[in-house]
């Protein structure tokens, strides 16, 4: 079959079957192969790799991943592209489709069963009003991640390799950056979509750390502490911790935390590193 990412291929295929394009799922489809092309090599596909695919579509993407990986598991939540999938990914003996919401399927299990619990990698043309949530997922979830290489709205791929002091700087950042190395590997104009979407796309990377960053005993409490420093960006770190439900720590508990490692008691989240947090959260763990 011809290429999907040729837009007259698409727009035939959408035709045929009458697809309408769904706005609570956030289908924009890519239609520019050297774009696809950009996102296979920074993941890295070989041809040993299992690949998770989140949102296939119409198979655009996943027909340049299944020429290159050993197998792919598409999970696609919108039943009415399951033909569709069926038909355009039918030259691909490795290739599973799954009609299902990618945060509500056993993924530890999938990749056991799958893989043998070896480490996959990730692809996916994320819809933009659920990208944190499928992110954070795969990696609180705690399955074996190489990397995950990813199509998100310019802005939060910006917020995901943000440094601290930066105004795009936030719990997003920090979150991303336990667990990996970002790198924006593209920026991507409207016009490579269809339909065009409002806003500018980027292609990242997160590569999975072997090991986190920064250790910490209470992980939870790290993560809480996050939220609170910017669940109020104008406000001091101390008063944000204070007033966050779920932490009762004083300010003067906060104040002197901060003290210890050698920043102001006035500072906001936003000036403190992922390091700077830890050890803010070692000292208030107890």
């Amino acid at each position: 079959m011809e290429k999907l990412s040729n837009p007259k291929k698409t727009i035939e295929v959408i035709q045929k079957y009458q697809f309408d394009f769904q706005k609570k799922f956030g289908q924009n489809f890519l239609i520019d192969g050297r774009v696809l092309e950009k996102i296979m090599d920074a993941a890295d596909i070989g041809a040993e790799d299992f690949v998770l695919e989140i949102g296939p579509g119409i198979g655009t993407m996943t027909q340049y991943l299944a020429e290159r990986a050993r197998q792919v598991m598409a999970v696609e939540i919108d039943r009415n592209l399951i033909p569709i999938l069926s038909e355009t990914l039918s030259d691909y003996d490795n290739v599973e489709i799954l009609n299902a919401d990618i945060l509500k399927i056993d993924l530890r299990k999938a990749v056991e069963e799958k893989n043998q619990g070896k480490p996959i990698k990730v692809v996916a043309n994320l819809p933009y009003y659920i990208t944190t949530p499928i992110i954070m997922e795969l990696f609180e979830s705690e399955i074996p991640v190489d990397n995950i290489t990813v199509m998100v709205q310019k802005e939060v791929a910006d917020r995901m390799q943000a440094q601290p002091g930066t105004k795009d700087y936030g719990a997003l950042s920090l979150a991303v950056q336990f667990y990996a190395e970002p790198y924006i590997v593209a920026n991507v104009p409207p016009n490579c979509f269809m339909p065009r979407p409002k806003v500018g796309s980027a292609v990242i990377r997160l590569t999975r750390h072997q090991n986190p960053p920064v250790e910490v005993k209470n992980k939870k409490l790290l993560f809480q502490l996050i939220r609170a420093s910017f669940n109020q960006r104008r406000k001091t770190l101390q008063n944000g911790i204070k007033n966050f439900s779920g932490l009762s720590f004083s300010k003067e508990e906060v104040a002197d935390a901060l003290e210890q490692i050698g920043v102001s008691p006035t500072i906001r989240g936003e000036a403190l590193s992922l390091e700077q947090f830890a050890e803010l959260c070692s000292l208030l763990d107890r």
